[in-house]
């Protein structure tokens, strides 16, 4: 059976729950609970086993903090026995409008933080990831105080949604490849 590790950037605590920047541990959040998953505490992150059309998908919410989500992602690598081309990294994007989505397999780090840190420890850009665009609609030197925001109640209406679709996109990642997966979803 094939596995895939499947890693949702985020935040822990309170203060960070329903931000902009904890969109990938939305994302994730919402898979396991379509796929009936249980998250558990464990080391570096909290884990959940799901199965998705026989293929095994471990789902990470690292627990080191976003800036240091590198060692996060490194651990439950070796740990499973992953490959880096079967590890899929969802994160926050400024440059995309609201919800859209980018999948691809490399890319910079783009001034974010947790994907800095991974590049650090993995050595290398060339990791499949899932982009998630929460836009960039706030004035010079509010750009802090608006990734660690709370949704607006415009977003708010559409957010489900297009989480959803990012956890198609994640599906298909698994079960037809980045490349199909990328023909499908980048476009909605």
């Amino acid at each position: 059976m094939s596995k895939f590790l499947i890693v949702g950037l985020g935040n822990i605590g309170e203060e960070y729950a329903g931000t902009r920047h904890n969109i990938g541990f939305d994302i994730v959040d919402r898979l396991a609970k379509d796929l009936e998953g249980k998250f558990k505490s464990d080391r570096l992150a909290d884990v959940a086993e799901v199965k998705y059309k026989g293929k095994q998908l471990i789902l990470v919410k690292p627990t080191t903090y976003m800036n240091l989500s590198g060692k996060a992602v490194n651990y439950w690598m070796q740990a499973e026995k992953i490959s880096i081309e079967n590890t899929l990294v969802i994160v926050d994007e400024l440059a995309l409008p609201f919800g859209k989505i980018r999948l691809g397999p490399k890319g910079s780090d783009g001034g974010h933080n947790g994907l800095k840190n991974i590049q650090e420890t993995l050595n290398t850009t060339n990791y499949p990831r899932l982009r998630f665009g929460i836009s960039h609609e706030f004035s010079k030197g509010h750009q802090v105080n608006y990734v660690l925001g709370k949704w607006s109640d415009e977003e708010k209406k559409t957010l489900d949604d297009r989480i959803k679709i990012a956890t198609d996109a994640i599906r298909a990642f698994a079960f037809i490849g980045l490349e199909r997966a990328m023909n499908d979803y980048n476009k909605k």
